[in-house]
């Protein structure tokens, strides 16, 4: 996917063509060039990459950052419509959303994700819904199928960020989505060293009318930029394979000492010793015992590589971030580095995603260097737990 002809001599991958305008015939002609904020050759092998694994034959559209394809997304909404935005999903989606409510081009209304029936209750009247799932920060799933289902049936344009699951676990398109976003950014080009979005439909029309606003609005990427996102995508997939086996290992773990935790009234390691446990939830969609696991089982060919762990509080939460040496403490995810983040510390955090979430981006390390790391982050937050009784 996504690379030259095979001829003799040719570059066995795409060259970077950095180039702000094309030679002309003199008179433009459709599908001509003519300029680089309309088409480049260096962005064209991954939107057709990225479309082919989402199994579309429409060709995406790939934009300079994952908030300018959440924009395209939304800009789906006609002038004074109605949007289902999830209750806590990345912020600045919500935060996008609530800005073009309050400058009065649309209604914003959230939900719940996961609670289906309200979610198909509060389609009626609306023109869009935005679904993440798993979502970000709490891992909820959503059923996508009967919400999908249901709003098509009602008319609605279904748009969904599939950053987290990235299509090789998930695929909306063929559930009945009519928009696809990722933040390519994060897993797709997964070095943690370019912005990219990417947008991908099925319908052609629907992609002339993104492509138009695209070109019109300039939210393109340069040329280097989404050369790395399509060198980034040919190891996703054992990117991904090693960081989801690491992540499923590591949730059983932290899930295992949270259950301890609760069992031994919060008694650590050392003789350390608070009134109330530490962590109180663990969530993964593998987890047997995670709330959506049925759903995540049904729904996800694999359940990804972000775990979410709760502090009791956010000075706790916080303790556990300064004692990790492994994790770096960033805001992103789906790097080969691990990335680890108290998503609260954000002001425009939804206030649903309590106070000591940490959202752990598991990369490729060793899982047991990461499980020692992990361990001196609990114990750091212990320590700060009797600290603050004391």
């Amino acid at each position: 996917m996504g690379r030259p002809e095979r001829t003799p001599d040719a570059s066995l991958n795409p060259p970077v063509v950095l180039s702000s305008t094309f030679v002309g015939s003199g008179v433009p002609e459709p599908g001509t060039r003519t300029y680089a904020r309309f088409s480049n050759p260096t962005w064209e092998p991954l939107e057709e990459a990225v479309a082919t694994l989402e199994g579309s034959e429409v060709p995406g559209l790939v934009y300079g950052s994952g908030m300018a394809a959440v924009t395209a997304g939304l800009s789906l909404v006609p002038i004074g419509g109605k949007v289902l935005v999830p209750q806590a999903a990345y912020n600045g989606t919500v935060a996008l959303a609530q800005q073009l409510q309050a400058d009065g081009a649309l209604t914003v209304r959230q939900t719940d994700p996961a609670d289906t029936d309200a979610v198909i209750a509060a389609l009626e009247g609306a023109d869009l819904i935005w679904l993440e799932s798993p979502t970000n920060p709490q891992l909820d799933v959503a059923e996508l199928p009967r919400i999908i289902e249901a709003a098509k049936a009602r008319g609605v344009t279904v748009v969904v960020d599939n950053t987290f699951s990235t299509p090789l676990r998930q695929r909306p398109l063929q559930l009945g989505a009519d928009v696809v976003v990722h933040s390519a950014t994060k897993f797709i080009a997964g070095h943690s060293d370019v912005l990219l979005g990417i947008v991908v439909v099925s319908d052609p029309e629907l992609r002339a009318r993104l492509l138009s606003r695209r070109t019109l609005a300039g939210s393109v990427p340069g040329p280097f930029e989404a050369w790395l996102g399509l060198r980034g995508l040919r190891t996703l997939a054992l990117r991904l394979d090693r960081a989801e086996a690491s992540a499923g290992e590591l949730a059983r773990r932290l899930a295992a000492a949270l259950e301890a935790d609760a069992g031994d009234g919060g008694t650590r390691e050392g003789g350390t010793e608070d009134a109330a446990p530490v962590l109180t939830q663990v969530r993964y969609p593998g987890l047997p015992t995670d709330p959506h696991h049925e759903r995540a089982a049904a729904q996800l060919s694999g359940f990804g590589a972000v775990i979410a762990v709760t502090f009791t509080d956010a000075a706790r939460a916080d303790a556990f971030v300064a004692g990790l040496s492994l994790f770096t403490p960033a805001t992103s995810l789906g790097g080969v580095e691990s990335l680890v983040e108290r998503r609260r510390r954000h002001a425009g955090e939804p206030h649903v995603v309590p106070e000591g979430l940490v959202r752990l981006s598991i990369g490729i390390e060793h899982v047991e260097d990461l499980w020692a790391d992990l361990q001196r982050g609990l114990r750091a937050a212990s320590a700060a737990g009797a600290t603050s009784v004391d």
